[in-house]
């Protein structure tokens, strides 16, 4: 029984040690500007088309939805206000991280698996570079910068969405939908959670795909099995995290 539970704490402790770390590096020299210029470029704007494509869909389908349930409450005009919330407290955050994790994770594991299969990483070490210092800090920074502006442009695209879907199928005044979006919102608990959400979702994203990317062993099939693990425990730390923000920006208010 030990043994079973020995791995996941000893996992778990140098996770958090890697985490520690890579926070406090964000703070000393030297801080790597052309790689964090560079991870923006290939985590941000790489993974745009992916987001705007998934917000799109994301938004017509729940207006497809809400308006149909609205409806048979005489309840139609609420459609952007219903899309919206749900968009920018929920959907927008959790689908927008999940499609970076799928894509970065993942390519972050890959990357930094193959260089310490190839014996990079200790070639690194040899010539007194930190590897944490300029491999992790710099995709950690990166990512939290991204993430959360990559989620606002999710949110405006799904909204568009489901305009499109308002307006030309529903018959819904652009001015009444944009006007219900706006008034829908509370500026504290819905835009205030959906920027925290990716800014948390974002060190899980990148943190994870350096923890098993660091952590690699066993050559090419072993690159290919840490790919796999940063995108399961991503997915599932996103997920978990959620419940428990959620239950933060909500639980005042509930009680």
């Amino acid at each position: 029984m030990l043994d079973f539970v020995k791995e996941p704490v000893l996992s778990a402790q140098e996770f958090f040690q890697l985490t520690g770390r890579t926070l406090k590096n964000t703070f000393r020299r030297p801080h790597y500007g052309d790689d964090i210029i560079l991870q923006m470029d290939a985590i941000g704007v790489g993974s745009l088309p992916i987001v705007v494509i998934i917000g799109l869909f994301s938004g017509v389908v729940m207006a497809l939805q809400m308006s149909r349930a609205l409806a048979q409450y005489g309840q139609i005009g609420r459609t952007g206000q219903i899309v919206s919330l749900t968009l920018i407290r929920e959907l927008g955050p959790v689908l927008t991280a999940i499609m970076v994790a799928g894509r970065n994770s993942t390519g972050i594991a890959s990357e930094l698996g193959s260089m310490t299969v190839t014996e990079q990483i200790d070639a690194m070490r040899a010539l007194g570079t930190d590897p944490v210092q300029k491999l992790v800090t710099p995709r950690v920074i990166a990512t939290a910068v991204m993430l959360p502006l990559l989620t606002i442009i999710g949110d405006f695209v799904g909204m568009f969405g489901g305009f499109l879907i308002a307006r030309f199928q529903l018959g819904i005044l652009s001015r009444q939908y944009w006007t219900s979006v706006w008034h829908g919102l509370e500026w504290y608990l819905d835009v205030t959670q959906g920027l925290v959400k990716p800014f948390i979702f974002s060190f899980v994203v990148s943190l994870v795909g350096c923890y098993y990317g660091l952590r690699t062993s066993g050559g090419t099939q072993g690159v290919g099995r840490s790919t796999t693990q940063a995108m399961v425990v991503a997915t599932v730390l996103i997920f978990l995290l959620d419940v428990l923000l959620t239950k933060i920006f909500i639980g005042p208010s509930a009680g």
